[in-house]
């Protein structure tokens, strides 16, 4: 790193060295409390105009989340495409072609396999050397890879290539969350982490809109112009992430006070009033305070002390993605098709739902500023449990009930998007300690693709008409567990919504009950948790007296 001079003759590199005792302990925690409680303070607009930088940087790195909702609708489709099942697949006796059902499902859970590699060496490398490196690498890597699928000769050459492009697949799942939860306020938090989640609904929404566009087509190109189609994304992202600044909060971790300044400064609009030294010093501050709480860095420090619950909460919370039965909603073109619709106006119907759940995300950014995240994510599943229960209701008559199916789907696909689908990007972003974010959202979203291809074995047999052709009366089967996610939410979810992360550090640390997170109070400067006298503690509270006023970390 070049020593530029600062003032005083001080080098860059001797302030770096000086955490943290750059500035004394106790002008630290004052300027982290005047900083804190005006992030607390800072409205929606204010945040707009006093982050815009943060808010272009962050949309940039979470485009290429498009590129995994664009493949994974892809594969699924392709099977039902003539020129692709000829090329991939066997013949029937009737002449047809047809992808066997263990290559389906092969492919399918091949980029689980990939991504659950990439999240793992996501976790290691991000950590070591920052969010904009790890991120242009994986996107130089991405570009090769989609050569593979483009050219795949055999059918077990695309697995292959499924799985390799499932690598940097799984990096972008987790940095692009962990990047714009760590360069915006308090304030933009909720809708840049959940952009990610209509990134990705876009990336299906494009997808399928390309697929529509080739079904006439019978040649090869029907199926590799859609692969192709994935150079599109790299090369302007690589550019632009060149340019951008590096996430503050990592500096400050890794010890360069003085970078993490400067990248705060990028991230805001010059002349709005920022305090960049006080920004940085909350973030120095909550650092501390997470060393002393004994918060390592290594994956098995999320299930130490209170990391283990933080990590538990964020792993669940996005296992539930699946866990509320959102597989079904990948059927309800099949469900449409059964019932006779033809494919055309099948795939409109698809594209139509993938619409659905933009707007719903869009949505959700005001509901979860007016009613929160814990709120809105437990109201989410207690709607997705009734609308199950219809699906399943609709699959008991004898009578092809599949048209009145997949319109139930549509509904519970806006629910869904409203609610469930962006909510969990919010929380999983906000759940883990600053020092183990990377690897908290590493581990949570590998539940989830385990969970995910789980569910790729059970649903296909729950639906399809060779295997136990239940219909409808699968939306029973996701009911049930979908009721048993609305439990643990209840018991287990705290509200996380308008916390500076100093705040939820010291919530964590006391042990506060999930249900009174959103009405207790936090003196960040000291780092210390204030109770009214009404309240009672239960056993996953604070262990003190009810009269205590304040619990000291």
């Amino acid at each position: 790193m070049e020593k530029n001079n600062l003032e005083g003759g001080v080098t860059t590199d001797q302030v770096n060295n000086q955490v943290p005792n750059a500035r004394d302990d106790a002008d630290l925690a004052a300027e982290a409390a005047f900083a804190s409680d005006k992030e607390v303070k800072m409205t929606l607009k204010e945040g707009i105009k006093l982050y815009p930088h943060a808010i272009g940087w962050s949309i940039l790195l979470s485009m290429a989340i498009i590129m995994e909702g664009f493949d994974v609708v892809l594969i699924a489709n392709f099977f039902g495409f003539p020129q692709f099942a000829k090329k991939y697949g066997d013949q029937l006796p009737d002449g047809t072609y047809n992808v066997s059902a263990k290559w389906q499902t092969a492919l399918s859970n091949g980029a689980y396999v990939g991504e659950i590699i990439g999240l793992f060496i996501n976790g290691i490398v991000s950590e070591r050397y920052g969010y904009r490196k790890t991120m242009i690498g994986s996107l130089t890597v991405l570009t090769g890879f989609i050569f593979i699928p483009f050219f795949a000769p055999r059918i077990e050459i695309l697995l292959v290539g499924g799985i390799l492009l499932g690598i940097p697949w799984g990096v972008f799942q987790t940095l692009t969350t962990a990047y714009a939860s760590e360069v915006c306020p308090t304030a933009l938090r909720a809708y840049l982490t959940t952009f990610v989640n209509l990134c990705w609904v876009i990336g299906q929404l494009i997808a399928s809109s390309v697929l529509r566009g080739f079904l006439s087509r019978q040649d090869e190109w029907s199926y590799r112009i859609p692969f192709a189609l994935q150079w599109i994304w790299p090369v302007p992202i690589i550019i632009g992430c060149i340019f951008a600044p590096e996430s503050p909060w990592w500096l400050v971790r890794q010890g360069r006070i003085a970078d993490a300044e400067a990248s705060v400064r990028r991230l805001t609009k010059e002349g709005n009033g920022v305090d960049i030294q006080k920004t940085v010093s909350l973030m120095i501050h909550t650092n501390e305070l997470e060393k002393e709480a004994s918060s390592g860095t290594r994956y098995i420090d999320c299930f130490k002390g209170t990391d283990r619950r933080r990590t538990e909460i964020a792993c669940v919370v996005w296992g539930i993605q699946t866990l509320c039965g959102s597989g079904l909603m990948g059927y309800s073109t099949y469900f449409l098709q059964q019932a006779g619709l033809p494919v055309e106006q099948s795939f409109n119907f698809t594209m139509g739902q993938y619409a659905l759940g933009i707007c719903g995300t869009l949505l959700s950014w005001g509901l979860m500023t007016k009613y929160g995240r814990r709120t809105l994510y437990i109201s989410g599943l207690v709607a997705l449990f009734i609308t199950l229960i219809a699906i399943g209701c609709l699959g008991i008559p004898k009578s092809n009930m599949g048209i009145a199916i997949g319109a139930a789907l549509l509904v519970f696909t806006f629910i869904y998007d409203v609610t469930v689908g962006p909510v969990c990007y919010a929380i999983v972003a906000e759940m883990s300690t600053t020092r183990l974010r990377s690897k908290s959202i590493v581990l949570a979203r590998n539940f989830y693709n385990v969970m995910g291809i789980i569910n790729n074995v059970i649903t296909p047999q729950l639906v399809n008409v060779t295997a136990l052709n239940w219909r409808g009366k699968a939306g029973f089967f996701w009911a049930v567990s979908c009721l048993f996610c609305t439990i643990y939410c209840y018991f287990r979810l705290p509200e996380t919504s308008g916390r500076p992360y100093i705040e939820l550090d010291v919530l964590f640390e006391n042990k506060v009950s999930a249900r009174h997170f959103a009405k207790t109070e936090v003196d960040a400067a000291t780092g210390t948790i204030k109770r009214a006298a009404s309240d009672v503690a239960d056993k996953d509270s604070i262990e003190q007296s009810d009269h205590i006023e304040r619990v000291s970390i």
